[in-house]
């Protein structure tokens, strides 16, 4: 639409008045505005018939920057409403002062209609001066139409004269005449079609239909859920963590751990290397003796589990364990707060059995190096202790002379092995009844040798820190501090009385008073009291024999001066002789048996052999005790 405009020059008063002829379109009273530019400006519009008129005013005595936010108030600019319905219009407008007071920088006015979303006040500065022709100024406005003068209740009963098509809604105009079509919410396109409007994809267009989830589009409208692990409205906002963040952040969790653990197996790797350096495990593992891990041991005791453990002594403690062989296995874990004592104890206890080769010792079958304090794994025996079968009295393994004597000599062939055989020489230190194990077939095996030293070949005592079990000390050691191999000679000793009456050596008499058992057995052996004292019964005059000579051999080794005491050689010999003549003597008295059953057997044969075998008769075989031989 052309703008009407009024200006002042020297020739004289310029006015150009627009007027609109009514028409079928109405001016929307809604979108558009009069609107008039100018400092000396009065503009008004009515309609063609006169029905409506507005004016508005603006002036001002200096210029005004006609920027954008100029809000048209009446300085420079002025805007007033059209009314609804308007279909024509007349425009006209004129000066007050005929423009005489801002002449220098207004000479002009201007009035016209426009779309209020189109006009920019910066289009029209004041001093603009009027184009005409094609070239006049224009502004955009906007018009309204409607179908008929009916309304949509009355359009909707013609269906055929109907105009709104498939999926649009009848609605009335801004003007209230007629009727107009709208697509219904959801749906676009031209509603006055017989297909009429169509669905909108609303997850194609998120800038017009905003979705922070996973879109759904439905016919109409559209769904929009939140990710997996939010909450909320989907199209104004989603809370919570979505779930590539909830994904990222258990990722980067798991990676964090994988990460800890892969550092804390890679320490623990090196703690393990380091430890397997430092205990001599490159020299080690060159040699015969087996080299065990940490993990194989662990596994092997479940975990060193209170139930396999075996026993526990002063310097650690003792598991049974099964590693993948199937070989059981003894693993003693040393035990302290000092690990320099602790190793201490381990390069003793190495560096004795590691010398030792005899069956009546336990065996070491090898080492663990990547512990704090290595292990030692020797092998597993299954009876227990020597003390077990002693003071257990449901246990039938001494119930025999035989099985005592055989055991003592076993005993003192290994100590005897130790002080004059192994190389160098090697002093027990801690001989007593616990430390003495017993096999599959009931072998004696002399153990634990954590008290243990070793000696030069010309040395005979050593001087040593005071350790081992009360009861079994020799008394000398105790005041002296100097250890001998006399001093397990000693030991041994209590051991054998301990053997011989089946009572510890810190006992109780009957009556409850606290005893010494060695005073007890030499005041017994000399009072010819020693039968009243086993806790066995000899089977004939020879044991008899046997055993007052065990008894005067442990009386020596029981002297109170060392010197005065039998060296382990001898008493080893002395045992191995009462055994000798012990097997001599049984095989003697079986064989003078069974000559006198063959001589009756040949006397009566003939009538046996005539006589047929009642169902009473049974044969009764005869057993004979093997002592194995020592070395």
């Amino acid at each position: 639409m052309d703008a009407a405009f009024d200006c002042y020059d020297k020739t004289g008063r310029i006015t150009d008045y627009f007027t609109l002829g009514s028409g079928p379109f109405m001016f929307s009273h809604l979108r558009n505005i009069f609107t008039a530019i100018g400092c000396d400006t009065f503009a008004q519009v009515t309609n063609y018939e006169l029905t409506y008129g507005a004016a508005c005013l603006s002036l001002c005595t200096e210029y005004v920057n006609m920027s954008d936010g100029n809000p048209c108030s009446g300085s420079g600019c002025c805007q007033s409403s059209i009314p609804k319905g308007l279909k024509s219009l007349d425009i006209s407008l004129f000066s007050f002062y005929n423009y005489t007071n801002v002449s220098d920088f207004n000479l002009c006015g201007f009035a016209f209609l426009v779309d209020k979303n189109s006009l920019k006040i910066s289009d029209w500065p004041l001093s603009r001066k009027p184009k005409y022709g094609k070239d006049a100024y224009r502004t955009d406005i906007v018009i309204e139409w409607a179908v008929k003068n009916e309304t949509c209740e009355q359009a909707k009963a013609n269906a055929s004269a109907y105009a709104c098509g498939a999926n649009a809604n009848c609605t009335y105009p801004e003007s209230g005449q007629g009727y107009r079509c709208l697509c219904n919410e959801g749906f676009e396109g031209n509603p006055y079609l017989q297909e009429g409007c169509q669905d909108v994809d609303e997850c194609k267009d998120p800038e017009r239909y905003p979705c922070h989830g996973r879109c759904k589009n439905t016919i109409g409208n559209y769904k929009c859920r939140c990710p997996l692990g939010m909450y909320g409205d989907g199209k104004k906002g989603c809370q919570g963590l979505g779930i590539i963040t909830l994904i990222a952040a258990i990722g980067a969790a798991i990676l964090l751990v994988i990460i800890c653990v892969l550092l804390y197996m890679m320490c623990k790797k090196r703690k393990k290397d380091r430890n397997f350096r430092e205990n001599g495990g490159m020299v080690l593992k060159h040699q015969r003796v087996r080299i065990f891990s940490e993990a194989e041991l662990e596994k092997a005791t479940k975990n060193y589990d209170d139930d396999q453990k075996l026993g526990e002594g002063g310097f650690g403690s003792v598991y049974r364990g099964v590693p993948a062989d199937d070989v059981q296995v003894a693993v003693k874990k040393f035990k302290g707060v000092d690990k320099a004592q602790m190793n201490e104890e381990f390069q003793k206890e190495m560096g004795v059995v590691s010398q030792v080769n005899h069956k009546n010792v336990v065996k070491l079958l090898g080492l663990c190096l990547e512990t704090k304090v290595p292990l030692l794994v020797y092998e597993f025996i299954s009876n227990g202790t020597l003390s077990k079968h002693i003071h257990d009295k449901t246990s039938q393994l001494l119930a025999s002379w035989s099985n005592r004597l055989r055991i003592a000599s076993e005993i003192a062939l290994a100590l005897n092995y130790l002080h004059s055989l192994a190389d160098p020489p090697i002093i027990h230190g801690d001989v007593k009844s616990v430390n003495i194990l017993l096999d599959n077939n009931y072998t004696a095996k002399v153990a634990d040798f954590g008290a243990s030293v070793l000696i030069s070949s010309d040395q005979t005592i050593i001087a040593t820190k005071i350790q081992g079990t009360l009861g079994y000390l020799d008394p000398e050691y105790l005041m002296t501090g100097i250890l001998t191999a006399r001093s397990d000679v000693f030991s041994f000793g209590v051991v054998l009385v301990e053997l011989l009456t089946g009572e510890k050596p810190n006992s109780s008499s009957s009556s409850g008073e606290k005893r010494n058992l060695i005073q007890h057995f030499i005041s017994a052996l000399e009072t010819d009291n020693l039968f009243r004292i086993l806790d066995f019964q000899a089977a004939d005059e020879g044991e008899m024999d046997e055993i007052e000579a065990v008894a005067e051999l442990a009386k020596g080794c029981l002297n109170s001066m060392g010197l005065n005491r039998p060296t382990m050689k001898e008493v080893s010999d002395e045992l191995a002789k009462l055994k000798d003549l012990h097997q001599k003597s049984w095989a003697q008295q079986n064989s003078d048996e069974t000559e006198y059953l063959l001589g009756e057997s040949s006397q009566s044969f003939g009538k046996i052999a005539r006589r047929p075998m009642t169902q009473s008769q049974t044969v009764i075989p005869l057993e004979i005790e093997n002592f194995s031989d020592s070395i």
